[in-house]
């Protein structure tokens, strides 16, 4: 059994396996205006291509297609096989509403409609 890969051979399949991962997923990350494709995820973090990866750490926005997921505050872990592995500090959901400073009831009205006259 072969434990040890020539390599070019190691180089082609890593290659492969960046493309399938860039061509598959949907998954961005965006960071002062600039997108980058996130390769993959994993419950605490996601891994970008290491050639053209944003800063170390800050403030990024993840999202789906064109769907805002989350802002979070991410630290680069380190680099392996061409990948920056990056780690979630924090994570807050993207809701697409403002946040409301009192009590809305279940069951209160949408709006109101005056009577003219």
């Amino acid at each position: 059994m072969i434990t040890h890969l020539p390599a070019d051979v190691q180089a082609g399949l890593d290659a492969a396996r960046k493309l399938a991962a860039r061509k598959s997923g949907r998954l961005r990350v965006v960071v002062d205006d600039t997108a980058y494709r996130v390769l993959r995820t994993w419950p605490g973090g996601f891994a970008l291509n290491a050639a053209d990866a944003p800063p170390r750490r800050g403030l990024v926005d993840l999202y789906e297609g064109g769907r805002h997921l989350s802002r979070c505050l991410v630290v680069a872990l380190g680099e392996e096989n061409g990948e920056i592995a990056f780690d979630y500090k924090l994570s807050t959901d993207a809701s697409g509403e403002q946040p409301l400073d009192f009590h809305r009831a279940p069951d209160a009205p949408a709006a109101l409609i005056e009577k003219d006259g």
